[in-house]
């Protein structure tokens, strides 16, 4: 059983649409760091910092099941053992660690390909706390594998295997939900998530230029509405250059399914202000999270 989640109090949510993804892993990962520490800074005082700090799905490796073998790093997290994040194998936990402890905000490190003890590949997010502690990871649940005649064709688990983990971590403001894009698609992950007492779900993401604009706000909008919590994907840059075009166009919803910010197709960092009071409205006036019939139908979170 999960414990009680934090009092849910306003925060401050950036999402960083990383552009410049190349095949130079080293470059990724400098631009990363530096698009880190100017989404976290007060641009001279002109706004309010963020406490939230988020990069794209798969942001140190072109996007590509080809790619993740070559781009893929040890990271060795066991959920509730120490963990030296100074020592650790990945350059990419190495580098998030430092610029969230630099600039003093929660980070949710986009996703990574990850390479395990056995030999197996996995598309994880990692999650770093003020002090640039490794509190949380997810691997990616449900692999993209789809075949739209004359539009795509993508088999991620040509290499990749998939996480069997339900995550999440508290900050002192709020529970936060994780996923990573196609887990979108299944409103269960969500629907436990929600359950577990998570205030805001965020999910790294790269939808392509078919499925983004039939189904990417739809999506977001639908997992927000359907569970009354704020709900976010945040998407690397549109590159036309790469082998795989990203739709862009990261977002942040809130309870009502309403979108707070957008952004476009390009490298652009996007701010969003969590107001608790949204939550509590949107719960308190169509109150489904008291009516649902769990006398007639199962409650999915009960066996997570």
């Amino acid at each position: 059983m999960s414990s009680a989640p934090p009092t849910f109090k306003p925060f401050t949510l950036a999402l960083v649409q990383l552009g410049q993804i190349g095949a130079d892993k080293a470059a990724n990962l400098k631009h990363a760091r530096e698009m880190i520490l100017k989404a976290a800074s007060d641009e001279g005082g002109t706004r309010a910092r963020p406490d939230v700090v988020v990069l794209p799905e798969v942001f140190n490796s072109p996007y590509g099941h080809q790619h993740f073998p070559v781009y893929a790093e040890p990271i060795n997290y066991v959920p509730g053992e120490a963990y030296d994040t100074a020592a650790s194998p990945s350059e990419s936990v190495r580098m998030l660690s430092g610029a969230a402890k630099e600039a003093g905000v929660w980070l949710i490190g986009g996703s990574i390909p990850e390479k395990d003890k056995d030999g197996k590949l996995y598309n994880t997010a990692t999650v770093y706390s003020r002090e640039g502690k490794l509190v949380a990871t997810h691997r990616k649940m449900h692999l993209f594998d789809i075949d739209i005649p004359g539009k795509i064709t993508f088999k991620e688990s040509t290499t990749l295997s998939a996480g069997s983990s339900i995550n999440y971590f508290d900050t002192e403001f709020a529970r936060i939900g994780l996923g990573i894009c196609y887990d979108v698609r299944f409103p269960e992950l969500a629907m436990i998530l929600a359950r577990k007492g998570c205030h805001a779900l965020i999910y790294p993401g790269a939808f392509n230029l078919t499925t983004g604009p039939l189904h990417w706000e739809l999506l977001q909008r639908a997992r927000a509405v359907d569970n009354q919590v704020f709900f976010s994907m945040c998407s690397p840059a549109r590159d036309m250059t790469a082998g795989y075009h990203a739709w862009g166009h990261s977002m942040v919803v809130d309870p009502m399914a309403r979108v707070l910010t957008e952004a476009g197709e390009d490298e652009e960092i996007i701010y969003a202000q969590i107001d608790p009071q949204a939550m509590h409205d949107a719960r308190a006036g169509i109150p489904v999270t008291t009516q649902r019939r769990f006398d007639v139908y199962r409650d999915v979170a009960g066996d997570a």
